[in-house]
Protein backbone atom coordinates (compact mmCIF):
# COMPACT_ATOMS: atom_id res chain seq x y z
CA UNK A 1 0.00 0.00 0.00
CA UNK A 2 0.71 3.39 -0.71
CA UNK A 3 2.49 5.22 2.26
CA UNK A 4 0.02 7.21 4.14
CA UNK A 5 -0.51 10.73 4.34
CA UNK A 6 -1.14 12.35 8.00
CA UNK A 7 -2.65 15.71 6.57
CA UNK A 8 -5.89 16.23 6.43
CA UNK A 9 -6.08 18.61 3.78
CA UNK A 10 -7.22 16.26 1.07
CA UNK A 11 -10.28 15.50 3.00
CA UNK A 12 -11.43 19.21 2.99
CA UNK A 13 -11.87 20.34 -0.46
CA UNK A 14 -13.02 17.11 -2.49
CA UNK A 15 -13.92 17.21 -6.49
CA UNK A 16 -17.16 17.21 -7.04
CA UNK A 17 -16.88 17.15 -10.93
CA UNK A 18 -15.67 13.67 -11.05
CA UNK A 19 -16.81 10.10 -10.71
CA UNK A 20 -17.97 9.73 -7.16
CA UNK A 21 -15.88 6.49 -7.01
CA UNK A 22 -13.08 5.40 -9.35
CA UNK A 23 -11.33 2.27 -8.89
CA UNK A 24 -7.64 1.81 -10.34
CA UNK A 25 -6.65 -1.62 -10.66
CA UNK A 26 -7.30 -2.18 -7.02
CA UNK A 27 -5.94 -5.32 -5.32
CA UNK A 28 -6.08 -7.08 -1.66
CA UNK A 29 -4.20 -9.81 -1.04
CA UNK A 30 -3.49 -11.51 2.08
CA UNK A 31 -0.91 -13.57 3.03
CA UNK A 32 -0.99 -17.35 3.89
CA UNK A 33 0.81 -18.44 7.13
CA UNK A 34 2.87 -20.84 7.44
CA UNK A 35 3.29 -21.04 3.58
CA UNK A 36 6.51 -22.73 2.39
CA UNK A 37 7.29 -19.90 0.01
CA UNK A 38 6.93 -16.11 1.43
CA UNK A 39 5.05 -15.06 -2.13
CA UNK A 40 2.29 -17.34 -1.45
CA UNK A 41 -1.19 -14.79 -0.79
CA UNK A 42 -4.69 -15.35 -1.13
CA UNK A 43 -5.54 -12.96 -4.12
CA UNK A 44 -8.65 -11.98 -3.31
CA UNK A 45 -9.11 -8.87 -4.85
CA UNK A 46 -6.32 -8.89 -7.98
CA UNK A 47 -6.76 -5.70 -10.09
CA UNK A 48 -10.14 -4.53 -10.23
CA UNK A 49 -11.04 -1.23 -11.81
CA UNK A 50 -14.36 0.24 -12.10
CA UNK A 51 -16.25 4.15 -11.80
CA UNK A 52 -19.01 4.75 -10.11
CA UNK A 53 -21.32 8.22 -11.11
CA UNK A 54 -23.23 9.67 -8.32
CA UNK A 55 -27.20 8.31 -7.98
CA UNK A 56 -26.21 5.15 -10.05
CA UNK A 57 -26.59 1.72 -8.39
CA UNK A 58 -23.51 -0.17 -9.18
CA UNK A 59 -23.63 -3.82 -9.10
CA UNK A 60 -20.90 -6.37 -8.11
CA UNK A 61 -22.06 -9.79 -8.89
CA UNK A 62 -20.06 -13.34 -8.52
CA UNK A 63 -20.28 -16.56 -7.20
CA UNK A 64 -19.25 -17.19 -3.51
CA UNK A 65 -15.29 -16.97 -3.17
CA UNK A 66 -14.88 -14.34 -6.53
CA UNK A 67 -14.09 -11.67 -3.99
CA UNK A 68 -17.21 -9.16 -3.89
CA UNK A 69 -17.46 -9.01 -0.56
CA UNK A 70 -13.81 -8.44 0.03
CA UNK A 71 -13.51 -5.37 -2.71
CA UNK A 72 -16.65 -4.02 -1.12
CA UNK A 73 -15.02 -3.37 2.54
CA UNK A 74 -11.89 -2.71 0.66
CA UNK A 75 -13.88 0.31 -1.12
CA UNK A 76 -14.60 1.46 2.31
CA UNK A 77 -11.06 1.00 3.76
CA UNK A 78 -12.41 -1.36 6.24
CA UNK A 79 -9.89 -3.25 4.97
CA UNK A 80 -6.71 -2.15 3.34
CA UNK A 81 -5.80 -2.76 -0.11
CA UNK A 82 -2.48 -4.23 -0.99
CA UNK A 83 -1.91 -2.11 -3.99
CA UNK A 84 -4.08 0.33 -6.94
CA UNK A 85 -6.02 3.52 -6.28
CA UNK A 86 -9.44 4.10 -5.07
CA UNK A 87 -10.69 7.48 -5.44
CA UNK A 88 -13.65 9.10 -3.46
CA UNK A 89 -14.48 12.60 -4.82
CA UNK A 90 -10.98 13.21 -5.69
CA UNK A 91 -9.61 12.03 -2.65
CA UNK A 92 -7.38 8.26 -2.43
CA UNK A 93 -8.45 6.55 0.25
CA UNK A 94 -5.43 3.91 0.05
CA UNK A 95 -3.41 6.87 1.50
CA UNK A 96 -5.18 8.36 4.22
CA UNK A 97 -4.60 7.51 7.96
CA UNK A 98 -7.22 6.17 10.26
CA UNK A 99 -7.48 9.84 11.72
CA UNK A 100 -8.08 11.35 7.89
CA UNK A 101 -10.53 9.27 6.56
CA UNK A 102 -12.80 10.01 9.89
CA UNK A 103 -14.26 12.95 8.94
CA UNK A 104 -15.12 10.70 5.42
CA UNK A 105 -16.69 7.57 7.23
CA UNK A 106 -19.85 9.55 7.91
CA UNK A 107 -19.98 9.77 3.95
CA UNK A 108 -19.27 5.75 3.41
CA UNK A 109 -21.48 3.38 4.74
CA UNK A 110 -22.09 -0.25 4.84
CA UNK A 111 -25.30 -2.19 4.35
CA UNK A 112 -24.28 -5.72 5.70
CA UNK A 113 -26.01 -8.78 5.21
CA UNK A 114 -26.64 -10.84 8.59
CA UNK A 115 -29.04 -8.44 10.47
CA UNK A 116 -28.65 -10.87 13.37
CA UNK A 117 -24.30 -10.77 13.43
CA UNK A 118 -24.26 -6.49 12.47
CA UNK A 119 -26.63 -5.68 15.42
CA UNK A 120 -25.59 -5.61 19.33
CA UNK A 121 -28.60 -7.69 20.92
CA UNK A 122 -27.32 -6.01 24.45
CA UNK A 123 -27.81 -2.46 23.37
CA UNK A 124 -31.42 -1.00 22.49
CA UNK A 125 -33.03 0.20 19.00
CA UNK A 126 -32.08 4.03 19.81
CA UNK A 127 -28.98 3.21 21.19
CA UNK A 128 -27.62 0.75 18.26
CA UNK A 129 -28.86 2.56 15.69
CA UNK A 130 -28.09 5.83 16.74
CA UNK A 131 -24.33 4.79 17.80
CA UNK A 132 -22.69 6.21 14.20
CA UNK A 133 -24.51 9.91 15.05
CA UNK A 134 -22.72 9.89 18.67
CA UNK A 135 -19.14 8.89 17.38
CA UNK A 136 -19.42 11.57 14.53
CA UNK A 137 -20.39 14.43 16.93
CA UNK A 138 -23.58 14.48 15.27
CA UNK A 139 -25.62 14.32 18.06
CA UNK A 140 -25.04 16.28 21.25
CA UNK A 141 -27.89 15.20 23.38
CA UNK A 142 -29.33 11.77 23.83
CA UNK A 143 -32.88 13.24 23.12
CA UNK A 144 -31.24 14.92 20.35
CA UNK A 145 -30.06 11.25 19.04
CA UNK A 146 -33.37 9.73 20.00
CA UNK A 147 -35.37 12.57 17.55
CA UNK A 148 -32.83 11.69 14.81
CA UNK A 149 -33.29 7.53 15.20
CA UNK A 150 -37.04 7.84 15.68
CA UNK A 151 -37.10 9.91 11.95
CA UNK A 152 -35.02 7.38 10.20
CA UNK A 153 -37.06 4.34 11.53
CA UNK A 154 -40.10 6.31 9.77
CA UNK A 155 -38.47 6.41 6.49
CA UNK A 156 -37.60 2.72 6.90
CA UNK A 157 -40.99 1.37 7.44
CA UNK A 158 -40.69 0.88 11.19
CA UNK A 159 -43.67 2.54 12.56
CA UNK A 160 -44.51 3.92 14.99
CA UNK A 161 -41.18 4.86 15.32
CA UNK A 162 -41.68 5.25 19.38
CA UNK A 163 -42.67 2.00 19.87
CA UNK A 164 -39.66 0.55 19.07
CA UNK A 165 -37.04 2.90 20.31
CA UNK A 166 -36.43 1.08 24.03
CA UNK A 167 -36.68 -2.08 22.46
CA UNK A 168 -33.88 -4.90 21.97
CA UNK A 169 -33.07 -6.21 17.99
CA UNK A 170 -33.86 -9.72 19.16
CA UNK A 171 -37.93 -8.79 19.69
CA UNK A 172 -38.18 -8.26 15.99
CA UNK A 173 -39.00 -10.44 12.68
CA UNK A 174 -35.77 -10.47 10.04
CA UNK A 175 -37.29 -8.35 7.90
CA UNK A 176 -37.61 -5.40 10.44
CA UNK A 177 -33.71 -6.30 11.85
CA UNK A 178 -32.93 -5.67 8.32
CA UNK A 179 -34.57 -2.32 7.99
CA UNK A 180 -33.17 -1.45 11.29
CA UNK A 181 -29.89 -2.18 9.83
CA UNK A 182 -30.35 0.09 6.62
CA UNK A 183 -31.87 3.16 8.86
CA UNK A 184 -28.39 2.36 11.50
CA UNK A 185 -26.23 2.85 7.58
CA UNK A 186 -28.45 5.80 6.23
CA UNK A 187 -28.46 7.48 9.83
CA UNK A 188 -25.13 9.93 9.45
CA UNK A 189 -26.59 10.89 5.77
CA UNK A 190 -23.60 9.53 3.82
CA UNK A 191 -23.20 9.61 0.04
CA UNK A 192 -22.12 6.62 -0.55
CA UNK A 193 -23.52 2.88 0.30
CA UNK A 194 -22.09 -0.28 -0.08
CA UNK A 195 -25.04 -2.93 0.25
CA UNK A 196 -23.10 -6.35 0.54
CA UNK A 197 -26.18 -9.30 0.34
CA UNK A 198 -28.56 -7.00 1.88
CA UNK A 199 -31.64 -9.19 1.41
CA UNK A 200 -29.63 -12.55 1.45
CA UNK A 201 -30.46 -13.73 4.98
CA UNK A 202 -34.44 -12.73 4.63
CA UNK A 203 -37.44 -14.79 3.44
CA UNK A 204 -38.63 -14.62 -0.30
CA UNK A 205 -41.66 -13.01 0.89
CA UNK A 206 -40.06 -9.76 2.57
CA UNK A 207 -36.54 -9.54 -0.20
CA UNK A 208 -38.88 -7.94 -2.50
CA UNK A 209 -39.95 -4.98 0.50
CA UNK A 210 -36.60 -4.22 1.28
CA UNK A 211 -35.18 -4.10 -2.34
CA UNK A 212 -37.73 -1.19 -3.46
CA UNK A 213 -37.35 0.39 0.33
CA UNK A 214 -33.85 0.80 -0.89
CA UNK A 215 -34.58 2.34 -3.86
CA UNK A 216 -37.11 4.70 -2.51
CA UNK A 217 -34.43 5.78 0.05
CA UNK A 218 -32.48 5.95 -2.65
CA UNK A 219 -34.60 8.63 -4.41
CA UNK A 220 -35.34 10.18 -1.25
CA UNK A 221 -31.70 11.28 0.56
CA UNK A 222 -29.89 11.44 -2.93
CA UNK A 223 -27.69 8.46 -2.43
CA UNK A 224 -25.30 6.32 -4.16
CA UNK A 225 -25.19 2.84 -4.05
CA UNK A 226 -22.79 -0.20 -4.42
CA UNK A 227 -24.59 -3.69 -4.72
CA UNK A 228 -22.88 -6.94 -3.70
CA UNK A 229 -24.57 -10.02 -4.87
CA UNK A 230 -24.65 -13.43 -5.82
CA UNK A 231 -28.22 -13.19 -7.16
CA UNK A 232 -29.06 -12.03 -10.94
CA UNK A 233 -32.59 -11.41 -10.34
CA UNK A 234 -31.70 -8.48 -7.37
CA UNK A 235 -29.34 -7.83 -9.48
CA UNK A 236 -31.99 -6.93 -12.64
CA UNK A 237 -33.53 -5.31 -10.30
CA UNK A 238 -31.05 -2.90 -8.60
CA UNK A 239 -28.97 -2.24 -10.65
CA UNK A 240 -28.25 0.25 -13.24
CA UNK A 241 -24.43 -1.21 -14.46
CA UNK A 242 -22.57 -4.15 -13.20
CA UNK A 243 -19.12 -5.73 -12.71
CA UNK A 244 -19.14 -9.55 -12.86
CA UNK A 245 -16.55 -10.87 -10.81
CA UNK A 246 -14.72 -13.99 -10.98
CA UNK A 247 -11.90 -15.11 -8.73
CA UNK A 248 -10.95 -11.82 -8.10
CA UNK A 249 -11.26 -10.22 -11.81
CA UNK A 250 -13.58 -8.06 -13.48
CA UNK A 251 -14.41 -9.96 -16.45
CA UNK A 252 -17.46 -8.27 -17.60
CA UNK A 253 -18.86 -4.55 -17.29
CA UNK A 254 -21.43 -2.58 -18.34
CA UNK A 255 -25.19 -1.56 -18.43
CA UNK A 256 -27.49 -4.10 -16.32
CA UNK A 257 -29.22 -4.46 -19.74
CA UNK A 258 -26.83 -5.23 -22.25
CA UNK A 259 -25.31 -7.89 -19.67
CA UNK A 260 -28.74 -9.84 -19.02
CA UNK A 261 -29.77 -9.51 -22.70
CA UNK A 262 -26.58 -10.09 -24.57
CA UNK A 263 -23.70 -11.35 -22.61
CA UNK A 264 -20.32 -11.32 -24.28
CA UNK A 265 -18.35 -13.39 -21.72
CA UNK A 266 -18.93 -16.96 -20.80
CA UNK A 267 -19.05 -16.43 -17.51
CA UNK A 268 -21.60 -13.91 -17.45
CA UNK A 269 -23.84 -16.06 -19.52
CA UNK A 270 -23.25 -19.32 -17.46
CA UNK A 271 -24.64 -17.25 -14.62
CA UNK A 272 -27.53 -16.58 -16.50
CA UNK A 273 -27.97 -20.30 -17.30
CA UNK A 274 -28.07 -21.07 -13.66
CA UNK A 275 -31.32 -18.96 -13.11
CA UNK A 276 -33.94 -21.19 -12.71
CA UNK A 277 -36.80 -19.49 -14.36
CA UNK A 278 -37.48 -18.71 -17.93
CA UNK A 279 -36.41 -15.53 -19.70
CA UNK A 280 -38.26 -13.79 -22.85
CA UNK A 281 -35.83 -15.02 -25.77
CA UNK A 282 -33.89 -17.55 -24.04
CA UNK A 283 -35.75 -20.61 -23.66
CA UNK A 284 -34.97 -23.36 -26.74
CA UNK A 285 -31.30 -22.79 -26.06
CA UNK A 286 -28.74 -25.08 -24.57
CA UNK A 287 -27.18 -23.97 -21.16
CA UNK A 288 -23.90 -23.90 -20.57
CA UNK A 289 -23.10 -24.04 -16.91
CA UNK A 290 -19.52 -24.13 -15.82
CA UNK A 291 -17.84 -27.60 -14.77
CA UNK A 292 -16.53 -28.13 -11.01
CA UNK A 293 -16.26 -25.18 -8.94
CA UNK A 294 -14.27 -21.78 -8.54
CA UNK A 295 -10.33 -22.10 -7.76
CA UNK A 296 -7.94 -21.65 -4.73
CA UNK A 297 -7.27 -17.94 -4.74
CA UNK A 298 -3.84 -18.93 -3.86
CA UNK A 299 -2.93 -20.63 -7.19
CA UNK A 300 -5.51 -19.29 -9.66
CA UNK A 301 -5.52 -20.99 -13.05
CA UNK A 302 -2.96 -19.78 -15.46
CA UNK A 303 -4.00 -17.22 -18.50
CA UNK A 304 -7.65 -16.63 -18.32
CA UNK A 305 -8.74 -17.61 -14.69
CA UNK A 306 -12.15 -19.07 -15.99
CA UNK A 307 -10.82 -21.46 -18.21
CA UNK A 308 -10.92 -24.97 -16.55
CA UNK A 309 -14.64 -24.20 -15.79
CA UNK A 310 -15.32 -22.63 -19.65
CA UNK A 311 -17.24 -24.97 -21.89
CA UNK A 312 -16.21 -22.53 -25.36
CA UNK A 313 -11.59 -22.29 -23.72
CA UNK A 314 -9.05 -23.15 -27.05
CA UNK A 315 -5.71 -23.28 -27.51
CA UNK A 316 -4.40 -19.80 -25.78
CA UNK A 317 -7.02 -19.58 -22.53
CA UNK A 318 -4.40 -21.00 -20.23
CA UNK A 319 -4.18 -25.01 -20.03
CA UNK A 320 -1.47 -26.33 -17.50
CA UNK A 321 -0.04 -28.70 -16.40
CA UNK A 322 -2.72 -30.20 -13.66
CA UNK A 323 -5.35 -29.60 -16.35
CA UNK A 324 -4.85 -32.58 -18.14
CA UNK A 325 -4.32 -34.30 -14.87
CA UNK A 326 -7.64 -33.42 -14.04
CA UNK A 327 -9.50 -34.32 -17.38
CA UNK A 328 -7.54 -37.46 -17.51
CA UNK A 329 -8.90 -38.18 -14.08
CA UNK A 330 -12.66 -37.30 -15.71
CA UNK A 331 -12.46 -39.40 -18.56
CA UNK A 332 -11.57 -42.60 -16.06
CA UNK A 333 -14.35 -42.12 -14.25
CA UNK A 334 -17.15 -41.92 -17.51
CA UNK A 335 -15.63 -45.49 -18.87
CA UNK A 336 -15.62 -49.15 -17.99
CA UNK A 337 -13.37 -50.52 -15.77
CA UNK A 338 -11.36 -53.00 -18.43
CA UNK A 339 -10.68 -49.83 -20.45
CA UNK A 340 -9.70 -47.60 -17.22
CA UNK A 341 -7.66 -50.50 -15.98
CA UNK A 342 -5.30 -50.60 -18.88
CA UNK A 343 -4.86 -46.99 -19.34
CA UNK A 344 -3.65 -46.80 -15.71
CA UNK A 345 -1.53 -49.42 -16.31
CA UNK A 346 0.19 -47.37 -19.44
CA UNK A 347 0.17 -44.14 -17.56
CA UNK A 348 1.49 -45.09 -14.01
CA UNK A 349 0.39 -43.45 -10.62
CA UNK A 350 -1.25 -39.94 -11.65
CA UNK A 351 0.46 -38.56 -8.45
CA UNK A 352 3.98 -39.74 -9.71
CA UNK A 353 3.73 -37.36 -12.51
CA UNK A 354 5.60 -34.01 -11.86
CA UNK A 355 3.20 -31.48 -12.73
CA UNK A 356 3.92 -27.70 -13.10
CA UNK A 357 2.11 -24.99 -14.91
CA UNK A 358 4.28 -25.60 -17.86
CA UNK A 359 4.16 -29.36 -18.68
CA UNK A 360 3.66 -32.69 -17.14
CA UNK A 361 6.11 -34.98 -16.97
CA UNK A 362 4.99 -38.80 -17.42
CA UNK A 363 7.42 -41.60 -15.54
CA UNK A 364 7.21 -44.78 -17.73
CA UNK A 365 8.81 -47.45 -19.43
CA UNK A 366 6.55 -46.98 -22.63
CA UNK A 367 6.38 -43.93 -23.75
CA UNK A 368 5.90 -43.86 -27.30
CA UNK A 369 2.32 -45.90 -26.55
CA UNK A 370 1.68 -43.27 -23.81
CA UNK A 371 2.26 -40.77 -26.78
CA UNK A 372 0.20 -42.29 -29.25
CA UNK A 373 -2.86 -43.18 -26.63
CA UNK A 374 -2.54 -39.36 -25.62
CA UNK A 375 -2.72 -38.21 -28.93
CA UNK A 376 -5.70 -40.55 -30.12
CA UNK A 377 -7.79 -39.78 -26.93
CA UNK A 378 -6.82 -35.78 -26.54
CA UNK A 379 -9.44 -34.70 -28.20
CA UNK A 380 -12.20 -36.39 -26.45
CA UNK A 381 -11.04 -35.59 -23.01
CA UNK A 382 -14.00 -34.12 -20.98
CA UNK A 383 -12.13 -30.25 -21.47
CA UNK A 384 -10.51 -28.74 -24.09
CA UNK A 385 -7.21 -28.99 -22.07
CA UNK A 386 -5.76 -30.90 -25.22
CA UNK A 387 -5.31 -27.56 -27.65
CA UNK A 388 -3.07 -26.49 -25.34
CA UNK A 389 -0.54 -28.62 -25.41
CA UNK A 390 2.57 -27.57 -27.23
CA UNK A 391 5.00 -30.66 -27.79
CA UNK A 392 4.55 -34.17 -26.61
CA UNK A 393 8.19 -35.39 -26.30
CA UNK A 394 8.81 -38.99 -25.66
CA UNK A 395 11.86 -39.69 -23.97
CA UNK A 396 14.04 -42.82 -22.51
CA UNK A 397 12.48 -43.40 -19.23
CA UNK A 398 8.87 -41.33 -19.31
CA UNK A 399 6.79 -38.71 -21.77
CA UNK A 400 6.47 -34.46 -20.97
CA UNK A 401 3.82 -32.48 -22.45
CA UNK A 402 4.13 -28.80 -22.79
CA UNK A 403 1.96 -26.58 -22.55
CA UNK A 404 1.70 -23.05 -24.92
CA UNK A 405 2.20 -19.82 -22.87
CA UNK A 406 -0.79 -18.06 -22.30
CA UNK A 407 -1.50 -14.37 -21.26
CA UNK A 408 -4.30 -13.03 -18.94
CA UNK A 409 -7.14 -11.75 -21.28
CA UNK A 410 -7.55 -7.42 -20.66
CA UNK A 411 -10.50 -5.55 -20.80
CA UNK A 412 -11.16 -4.64 -24.36
CA UNK A 413 -14.32 -2.63 -25.73
CA UNK A 414 -16.91 -5.14 -27.02
CA UNK A 415 -20.44 -3.67 -28.39
CA UNK A 416 -20.47 -1.08 -25.60
CA UNK A 417 -19.55 -2.60 -22.47
CA UNK A 418 -16.07 -3.69 -21.28
CA UNK A 419 -14.88 -7.54 -21.85
CA UNK A 420 -11.74 -9.64 -20.25
CA UNK A 421 -12.26 -13.09 -22.93
CA UNK A 422 -9.37 -14.18 -25.22
CA UNK A 423 -12.50 -15.05 -27.90
CA UNK A 424 -12.51 -11.00 -28.07
CA UNK A 425 -9.76 -8.66 -29.76
CA UNK A 426 -6.87 -9.20 -30.84
CA UNK A 427 -3.97 -11.52 -29.25
CA UNK A 428 -0.63 -12.59 -29.45
CA UNK A 429 0.04 -16.22 -29.72
CA UNK A 430 3.47 -17.61 -28.09
CA UNK A 431 5.52 -17.43 -31.51
CA UNK A 432 4.83 -14.17 -31.94
CA UNK A 433 2.00 -14.00 -34.24
CA UNK A 434 -0.68 -11.66 -34.21
CA UNK A 435 -4.04 -12.59 -34.65
CA UNK A 436 -7.27 -10.94 -35.22
CA UNK A 437 -11.34 -11.06 -34.64
CA UNK A 438 -12.28 -13.85 -37.71
CA UNK A 439 -8.93 -16.00 -36.83
CA UNK A 440 -9.96 -16.13 -33.29
CA UNK A 441 -14.03 -17.41 -34.81
CA UNK A 442 -11.45 -19.78 -36.37
CA UNK A 443 -9.51 -21.51 -33.89
CA UNK A 444 -13.14 -21.62 -32.07
CA UNK A 445 -15.29 -22.71 -35.05
CA UNK A 446 -16.00 -26.28 -33.19
CA UNK A 447 -18.17 -23.99 -30.32
CA UNK A 448 -21.16 -21.89 -30.71
CA UNK A 449 -20.84 -18.09 -31.15
CA UNK A 450 -20.91 -16.10 -28.01
CA UNK A 451 -24.14 -14.20 -28.48
CA UNK A 452 -26.61 -16.07 -31.30
CA UNK A 453 -27.99 -13.94 -33.74
CA UNK A 454 -25.50 -10.88 -32.48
Amino acid sequence: MSAPMETSAQVEQPDDNQALLAVKNLKTHFPVRGALSQDSAVKAVDGVSFEVAPGEVFGLVGESGSGKSTLGRTLVNLIGATSGELVYRGIDLTRQTERTMQPLRRELSVIFQDPNASLNPAMTIADGVGHPLRIHGLAKTRDEMRREVAVMLERVGLSPPESFLDRYPDELSGGQKQRLVIARALITRPRLVIADEPVAALDMSVRARVLELMLELKAELNLTYILITHDLATARFMCDRMGILYLGKAVEQGESKQLFDNPKHPYTRALLDAIPLPEAGRRGREKTLPRGEIPDAVRPPAGCRFHPRCARAFEVCGWEGHDLIEAIEARWTDIDAELRNDEQRLLGRLTNAQVQREYVRFACPDAEGLEQWLRDIGPSLPSRVFTGISEIRAEKDGLTVLFRAAPEPSMQDVSGRHVACHLHGVRALDDGDHVGEQDWTALAREWPPVNEGD
